[in-house]
């Protein structure tokens, strides 16, 4: 089998080995609570206090301005909801919108808000600034997980800060791999997960400018200046703080490396996979970040067939996995449907070389040829929920194509044992034999499987 070449790194990152020294030796050493008096407990605050004033430097923020949460989704939700409880109004965004933001504003606690979407042209960067009288927040994407394209805020910023509007900043993309300063950017939160920077998983931070009124989301105790109850985690703040430090330790010369690879394997698919088109070129994008389209190449089934091929990526935010609807900033940058239904995205790291990205491109290439010409292309979708008071925990699907090392073979993904499937088979036309088929039943994954290898 091939090696596995991971270009998901948008989705998340693989921890440093000095990041998961940090955290072992930290959990190990400073197990004390840090809220507590005794020596063990000031143990644990002086690494959690002097991680926070490290992490607060390199972003530009006061210490007392950090916030220590789960990740970036928490910051999120922290952020709008802290900063709109008790009012009314208009929450203006950007489109496409992480669901981290996106759903805590439609949720029913929110319902005396309205949404309002600012415009952005071709490139995804905001086309106005204008937004409704009763705007009360704005919420913007400082850099797009899906496009990398990083917006110019300055005009934004200033325009809210004469109408006295805080503005929230999604940076969970941008802290670690561009530079960023909380204060010259003017923003009144801004948001960051460590996991997007070769940090441990389960930690981020919320900036909050000095001064702020900002309800807590959670009640509880009286940690983090009593904006954010419950004991912190010590050694993952600590992690946190190691991969900042080692971003900034080498930052000018990994996003030149890392944007030299991306433009590698850019001229590549262009060259070898004409048509294709680079959705945000000609604006600043993060170094990392490559969104093409390979116009009649269907995004998810090319995806799909990649991981067939241990070629790791993505088509947008893993947070909405499991929908099939198109990438909504590439709808709002007015793409055609054929362009935005073949998009893929692929992003690198510091740890990416230049032979995986060679790799990498012959790989890609061979699929997006082979789906565009092929005959023998079937796509199988699956849905499947579960009636219980739960949420559906489960999108189940797999897709047959016939690639380099073989003929076709299924590949299948699931997050549950025992559900009620619908199949629908529906091949091309060049297999008038076979009827498209449905079938309802409750098995196992493993009766599943053999039911479909049948």
């Amino acid at each position: 089998m091939s090696p596995t070449i991971y270009l998901d790194n948008n989705s998340t990152t693989s921890p440093l080995p000095e990041v998961i020294e940090v955290v072992a030796r930290v959990m190990q050493d400073c197990y004390g609570n840090p809220g507590s008096s005794h020596l063990a407990g000031r143990k644990a605050r002086q690494i959690l206090e002097d991680s926070r004033e490290a992490i607060a430097k390199t972003v530009g923020a006061l210490p007392e301005e950090l916030i220590f949460t789960s990740g970036g989704t928490e910051a999120n939700n922290a952020a709008v909801h802290g900063l709109t409880y008790g009012l009314s109004g208009t929450i203006a965004l950007s489109p496409g919108e992480h669901p981290s933001i996106l759903e805590v504003c439609r949720a029913p606690a929110m319902r005396r808000w309205k949404l309002y979407k600012f415009p952005v042209d071709v490139h995804g960067q905001l086309s106005s600034l204008e937004m409704p009288i009763d705007t009360r927040l704005t919420a913007v994407i400082l850099a797009h997980n899906e496009t990398g394209v990083i917006q110019d805020l300055d005009g934004l910023s200033i325009n809210c800060r004469a109408k006295a509007i805080p503005v929230h900043l999604d940076g969970v993309q941008a802290v670690g791999k561009i530079p960023v300063n909380f204060h010259e950017l003017g923003s009144t939160t801004l948001s960051f997960g460590a996991h997007k920077f070769h940090g441990p998983r389960g930690v981020g931070g919320l900036l909050v400018r000095e001064g702020t009124r900002l309800m807590p989301l959670m009640r509880g105790g009286h940690q983090e200046l009593e904006r954010r109850p419950g004991t912190e985690a010590v050694a993952l703040v600590a992690g946190m703080a190691k991969a900042l430090q080692l971003w900034q330790t080498t930052a000018s010369e990994q996003s030149a490396k890392t944007a030299i690879l991306r433009d590698r394997l850019q001229q590549a698919l262009l060259e070898s996979c004409d048509p294709a088109v680079v959705n945000g070129f000609g604006v600043r994008r993060l170094p990392n970040t490559l969104n093409i389209s390979f116009p009649d190449v269907d995004g998810e089934a090319l995806m799909i067939a990649l991981d067939l091929e241990g070629v790791c990526c993505s088509r947008g935010t893993t947070c909405a996995s499991g929908s099939a609807e198109p990438a909504p900033i590439l709808v709002a940058m007015g793409l055609a449907s054929d362009l935005y239904r073949s998009a893929v995205r692929f992003s690198l790291s510091r740890l990416n070389t230049e032979a995986e990205i060679d790799e990498a491109a012959r790989r890609i290439s061979f699929l997006v040829a082979r789906l565009r010409n092929s005959e023998s292309a079937a796509v199988l979708f699956w849905t499947a929920s579960k009636k219980t008071k739960y949420p559906p925990l489960c999108f189940f699907w797999g897709f047959s194509v016939q690639t380099e090392t073989g003929p076709c073979r299924p590949i299948y993904r699931n997050w549950c044992c025992q559900f009620a499937v619908r199949a629908v088979l529906i091949f091309k036309d060049d297999h008038p034999q076979t009827d498209a088929c449905e079938h309802d039943s409750r098995r196992s994954v493993r009766n599943v499987r053999s039911t479909c290898h049948a």
